[in-house]
């Protein structure tokens, strides 16, 4: 499965938790209802993943931690916010740099409709 295949599943796999759901609860919650999914879906992934910063030939830990890497493939972010800012963006791109992927959805559960809160970021290596 390509990314963009691999995102469609985990696109479907966060409406059906907010559709469950709904907005309003905290990031937590969709956190855990997400793994389920992607479980119930058989797709492999790691939730809190260790990002480190290579700097000069070392890697250093620094404290970043990807909410889920999918398949080894897509970075996906989960907020629960009012209001989606550009520093979001730049997160995921920063992620999406150090581990050299391409794609990645931020996907922000607090909004009446999950579409309306999903943003993909692609990379261009």
């Amino acid at each position: 499965m390509n990314e963009d295949e691999l995102s469609n599943v985990v696109i479907g796999a966060a409406i059906e938790v907010h559709r469950c759901l709904g907005p309003g609860l905290l990031e937590a919650a969709y956190h855990q209802c997400l793994a389920r999914e992607l479980s119930l879906r058989n797709l492999r992934f790691e939730t809190e993943k260790s990002i480190p910063v290579n700097y000069k030939g070392i890697n250093l830990e620094c404290g970043y931690r990807l909410d889920f890497m999918v398949e080894d493939k897509l970075i996906v972010e989960l907020k629960a916010i009012e209001k989606m800012l550009p520093i979001y963006d730049a997160q995921m791109l920063t992620y999406l740099k150090l581990t050299g992927r391409k794609l990645g959805l931020i996907m922000n559960f607090n909004v009446p409709l999950l579409r309306e809160g999903i943003k993909r970021i692609v990379f261009n290596l």
